[in-house]
């Protein structure tokens, strides 16, 4: 493929992104998205084959295949796991946020396209709730129900800043990744009942 191809491709997918995430994948049409990218309408199907296809492509590289196996490998530390899961996962959010934005809007719509996306990012969910387990039977994490406790977490590492209903609310200036892994860190992690004592061991 050629370097000028390479380029089309991005645009296009930077643009479906961008519109995705704007108005939905639904009110979103082919010509929009090549007028976004600035390319002839005809190279989402020579490229991808249609719009669900440059969906997909979108997807593609959410979480690396090496990166979960990784993960799973070290599962017996719970804590450096769920370290490990929040830093990935946070960076992920915070250098995507219209990809995040997408996934949101498809969770909300119960979407057509679950079931993809349920392929790509149940895995490391999966990885999550496997770690909470063993944290609470090693007694490190305290909590009562572990599928109540994985949704409070979801929900604290999949919703960003980046979102206008919550603008009226916000009074301080945006964290810098390394701040905002941090603090989310620690406030995930006193909420399991690990002592700052035992945060500061980690850190």
């Amino acid at each position: 493929m050629t370097e000028e191809h390479v380029d089309v491709k991005s645009r296009i997918l930077l643009a479906a992104r961008k519109l995705f995430a704007k108005q939905g994948f639904d009110r979103t049409t082919n010509r929009q998205i090549c007028e976004e990218a600035h390319a002839n309408i005809a190279l989402i199907s020579y490229h991808f084959g249609g719009k669900e296809k440059v969906f997909a492509a979108i997807f593609d590289s959410m979480y690396e295949e090496n990166s979960l196996q990784h993960l799973a490998n070290n599962l017996d530390d719970p804590i450096e796991t769920m370290k490990a899961i929040i830093y990935e996962v946070t960076k992920y959010r915070y250098e995507n946020p219209e990809v995040i934005s997408i996934l949101q809007q498809e969770i909300m719509t119960n979407s057509p396209r679950m079931k993809f996306i349920q392929q790509k990012v149940l895995p490391i969910w999966t990885l999550l709730k496997e770690a909470l387990k063993k944290g609470k039977e090693a007694q490190i994490f305290h909590f009562q129900s572990l599928d109540n406790t994985l949704f409070f977490i979801l929900g604290a590492i999949l919703f960003h800043r980046d979102n206008h209903y919550f603008e009226p609310l916000l009074t301080e200036k945006e964290l810098t990744f390394e701040e905002l892994w941090m603090e989310q860190y620690r406030f995930i992690m006193r909420g399991l009942g690990v002592s700052d004592k035992e945060l500061e061991k980690i850190l």
